[in-house]
C-alpha cells in the first residue's frame, strides 16, 4: 500500500510540475544549457553580452542581504549583474516586479527544489559566482530577491529603479 501511495504521489507531483512549466521541471537551480529565452517581461528582456555597458557587482550574504541592495539604471541600459556569494549557504538572484517575486516565492515555498531556467534568475552556490545579463527596456521600480525558502521572508531583497 505504501508503494502504491508513493507512486500516486510521484505521479501527481510530476503532473503538477509539468502543468506549471519548465521552471519547476526538476531538482536543482541550474541555468539553461541552450539558447537564452528572449521574452519580454514587465521589467525588461534578456540582454546580449555584447551590449553590456556596465557591470554591477552584487555580493550575497548569509545575513540574508544583498550588497548593494539598491541599483539605479537608465532606460535601455544592458547590465551585467555579477554576483558573488560570500556565504556558506546557496543564494539566488531573481529580477522582477514585486507581484512576480511574491508569486515565485510562494511557489518556491511549495516546491523548494524548483529548477530555474529563466534568464532573469541565477542560483549561486556557496563561495561561487554567477552572472545575469539583462536589458531594462521598461521604466519603473522593480526588485530583485533571493527566493530560496526563508531568504525572501528574512528580507533578502533589493530595488532597481529604471528611469529615462
Amino acid at each position: 500500500m505504501t508503494n502504491r501511495r508513493h507512486a500516486l504521489q510521484t505521479l501527481a507531483s510530476t503532473a503538477l510540475l509539468a502543468a506549471i512549466g519548465p521552471a519547476a521541471a526538476g531538482p536543482g537551480h541550474d541555468k539553461p544549457h541552450g539558447p537564452v529565452k528572449k521574452e519580454q517581461t514587465d521589467w525588461g528582456i534578456a540582454g546580449d553580452a555584447k551590449a553590456v555597458k556596465r557591470t554591477v557587482q552584487i555580493t550575497m550574504l548569509d545575513a540574508m542581504r544583498f550588497s548593494p541592495d539598491s541599483i539605479a539604471v537608465r532606460l535601455g541600459e544592458t547590465i551585467r549583474f555579477s554576483m558573488q556569494n560570500a556565504g556558506t549557504l546557496s543564494h539566488e538572484l531573481v529580477i522582477g516586479t514585486k507581484a512576480k517575486l511574491d508569486e515565485h516565492a510562494a511557489m518556491m515555498a511549495k516546491f523548494p527544489g524548483m529548477e530555474h531556467d529563466e534568464p532573469y534568475m541565477a542560483h549561486v552556490g556557496p563561495k561561487a559566482a554567477g552572472d545575469i545579463v539583462w536589458t531594462f527596456n521598461r521604466a519603473g521600480n522593480f526588485g530583485f530577491a533571493c527566493l530560496i525558502p526563508g531568504h525572501y521572508q528574512a528580507g533578502m531583497v533589493g530595488n532597481i529603479s529604471v528611469t529615462a
